[in-house]
């Protein structure tokens, strides 16, 4: 089959743009009305009526909801200045923020949605969180000013009091609440950026200077050189001047523009739309440059083939190129001591960074998907061919890829998985494989022995969710058990063990060694050598390693280790043998395989002398209650074992923070609506872990138990 041709590249710009917001808030009309805007869509789309150009899953368009980030492709700004937009429009339920953290990494700006009605919702403010401290350069929307009830007054005020930015609105309401509502954009106008409102708004030149006089009071908190020159030489502040100190603060997380208008009837979209490319910084590229990618989402195609959606940041990716693709998850990620070494990945077995060629490539645009041949820096392609690619790699130069953020908390609770019909089971563990390539936080751990398939979530709706995708997508029918609380395990102390070669009761061709220590807070697991790395192959090193990784998934009461250094203090082989002109013999060579089956036994017995501590996740909680209900609200943290740590009493309101256990959470969400009559507000975030109190908790094992010496035998021989 021929190569299709690339289309030409027009000169310009090109802007990552992510649509965010609160479940409900009106995300995927907006992003309905801008495509339509753009020319990609000839009819709008319905969120109700499953017709959305962007929720194209057939359970988005059965629940209404956004699940997986949807990307598409369209030009805004003038012909002498285009700008490519890639626009990924993310989910607005919380249980879905792993495919919100996912896009981050592609994002140059983004549009947080607000409703005019229900205002800053706990979403919003998480949302509005990750983007500041990532500083992604964000552009506030008010939508729904048609709605009985708006009042974007009051929400402004919220941006401040909750969000903690300052906002520039470039824009008011004319009738605001009703279906006429009509957006004036005098800031806009003020900043060169919009012409003169219709005919019949009379005063425009008067609402201009007094949106400029706003703009300029906004921004001089900032800037005293504004200010100064405001009040002195007030011809000096232009529209130009003004564009530029409003980008410069915008992107430095200090202010938001904020544009008003609603999704549903189009009013202030053209406005946003012909704002955009001014108000977030599009980047210019250099297709020449070093190849950089990074590999966002994992999807599969009609013929099930497996697709890698790519951001490329630099150079140009080809048909027929052999790319390096480098596992995101451990690179960079060096021991905090400088000392440390670790082992190289040279091994041809090793993921850690391997060749693979690219057989097709297809990019976004206009709302479709086209084949091409090479894709330049600065769009997002689609890419067949990195059948061991998996989310967050990084391809080319890894230095200069962007590799993926962890801004928010991982999943902390999780289910068991099963088929209904037990002869589906290896279907439903297939499709749950499948299900993992595309979020690989939902973990898949296997349980041989019960025949069990556990995975983490983020919240119930997210277990609906994949119940509903594993019958519609794969007819399998599945049942999950309760959902509970991951917990993790915190090396308390060092412990060193090791088994020799040819010595009892080692069964193995191997010398292991290892040493367990506890590792500063966020480390993870580091893995360092105590032993000369030409002591024996690197890929015997490497087999260490991987399965060290492993084993650390279940500590000594089932949780996952993290936080620790394990060192490895002995080595040792037997060197590939055979007889006398005959084959090689296993029997007295050492493999691969003799180091991962001794190294689980080694490590555990390491941290059975070294201790853990067991952890459970907490989330810290903001809760707003009117005063009058205080006394119940503090009943109420008191039974889900939440903690207050700041009371204050705000007049008729009550502001609460403090920890609750995750396990708890769900509970307490649901029950603050029925307790303050609607009237509550709370925010929650994660916030680590703290030791548990009490009996420590456990969890069955999935493995082959190699706290139990004899069992691990049998069962790694097949005899039990």
């Amino acid at each position: 089959m021929d190569t299709p041709p690339t289309p030409p590249v027009r000169p310009g710009r090109t802007l990552g743009l992510g649509i965010l917001a609160h479940v409900d808030a009106g995300k995927t009309s907006l992003t309905e009305r801008l495509l339509l805007h753009a020319g990609v869509i000839t009819e709008l789309g319905s969120v109700d009526d499953g017709s959305t150009q962007t929720d194209t899953l057939a359970l988005e368009r059965a629940r209404g909801i956004t699940i997986k980030a949807a990307v598409v492709s369209f030009e805004l700004g003038g012909p002498d200045d285009p700008v490519t937009v890639n626009l990924v429009d993310t989910p607005g339920h919380s249980d879905f923020i792993a495919e919100v953290e996912r896009s981050l990494a592609v994002l140059d700006g983004a549009v947080l949605v607000v409703s005019a009605v229900e205002g800053v919702q706990a979403q919003t403010r998480v949302l509005m969180r990750a983007l500041r401290r990532l500083r992604i350069p964000t552009v506030l929307f008010v939508n729904k000013v048609d709605r009985s009830g708006a009042r974007t007054d009051a929400v402004l005020q919220e941006v401040v009091d909750r969000l903690g930015v300052t906002p520039v609105p470039l824009g008011r309401v004319v009738d605001e609440g009703t279906r006429g509502a009509a957006v004036v954009p005098d800031g806009l106008m003020a900043l060169g950026l919009a012409t003169r409102g219709p005919a019949e708004h009379e005063g425009a030149d008067r609402a201009t200077a007094a949106a400029r006089e706003r703009v300029v009071e906004a921004l001089s908190r900032e800037d005293d050189r504004l200010l100064a020159d405001w009040l002195d030489a007030p011809h000096r502040v232009d529209g130009s001047r003004l564009r530029a100190a409003l980008g410069e603060q915008t992107g430095r997380g200090l202010v938001c523009p904020v544009l008003l208008g609603s999704a549903m009837t189009g009013a202030g979209v053209e406005e946003l739309a012909l704002a955009l490319p001014d108000l977030l910084p599009a980047r210019t590229t250099d297709p020449e440059a070093p190849l950089a990618a990074t590999v966002f989402a994992v999807q599969r195609g009609g013929a099930g083939e497996k697709v890698a959606l790519v951001s490329v940041t630099s150079g140009c990716l080809a048909v027929r190129d052999r790319v390096l693709v480098h596992d995101g998850r451990t690179v960079g990620t060096m021991a905090s001591d400088p000392g440390t070494r670790h082992t190289p990945s040279v091994s041809g077995d090793d993921v850690r960074c391997r060749e693979e060629r690219v057989t097709g490539l297809s990019v976004h645009a206009r709302g479709g998907v086209q084949r091409v041949a090479r894709v330049p820096a600065g769009r997002i392609a689609r890419v067949v061919g990195l059948e061991r690619a998996r989310i967050g790699d990084l391809v080319g130069d890894a230095a200069l890829a962007r590799p993926l953020v962890h801004e928010f908390s991982p999943p902390t609770l999780e289910t068991v998985v099963e088929a209904c019909d037990p002869a589906e089971r290896a279907t439903l563990h297939t499709a749950l494989t499948r299900l993992a390539e595309q979020d690989p936080l939902i973990d898949l751990r296997h349980d041989e022995v019960r025949g069990e398939t556990h995975v983490s979530l983020y919240g119930e709706v997210q277990k609906e969710v994949i119940g509903a995708t594993l019958e519609a997508e794969y007819a399998v029918a599945a049942r999950f058990s309760t959902t509970t609380v991951i917990c993790r395990e915190r090396v308390t102390g060092s412990g060193g063990a090791f088994e020799v070669i040819d010595v009892a009761p080692n069964p193995f061709l191997a010398t292991v060694g290892l040493r367990v220590d506890p590792g500063p807070p966020g480390s993870g697991v580091c893995f360092a050598l105590g032993v000369e790395l030409g002591s024996m192959p690197a890929s015997f090193f490497t087999a260490v390693e991987d399965t060290v990784r492993a084993t650390l998934g279940q500590g000594l009461h089932g949780w996952p280790v993290t936080d620790c250094v394990v060192t490895v203090t002995h080595s040792g082989y037997w060197p590939r043998q055979s007889h006398m002109h005959q084959k090689f013999d296993k029997s007295m060579s050492s493999t691969a395989g003799d180091f991962r089956a001794l190294t689980p036994l080694v490590l555990m017995e390491a941290l059975r002398l070294a201790g853990t501590a067991v952890e459970e996740p907490v989330h810290r909680f903001d809760l707003e209650v009117p005063s009058d209900v205080l006394g119940a609200a503090l009943s109420m943290l008191g039974h889900v074992r939440a903690t207050p740590r700041e009371t204050a009493v705000l007049g008729p309101v009550t502001r609460l923070r403090g920890e609750v256990p995750a396990g708890r959470l769900h509970e307490l969400q649901q029950r603050v609506p029925g307790l303050t009559s609607g009237l509550g507000d709370l925010v929650t975030a994660f916030d680590g872990y703290r030791p548990v109190v009490g009996p420590a908790p456990t969890r069955s094992r999935t493995d082959l138990d190699p706290l139990h010496r004899r069992e691990y035998l049998l069962r790694l021989a097949g005899k039990l």
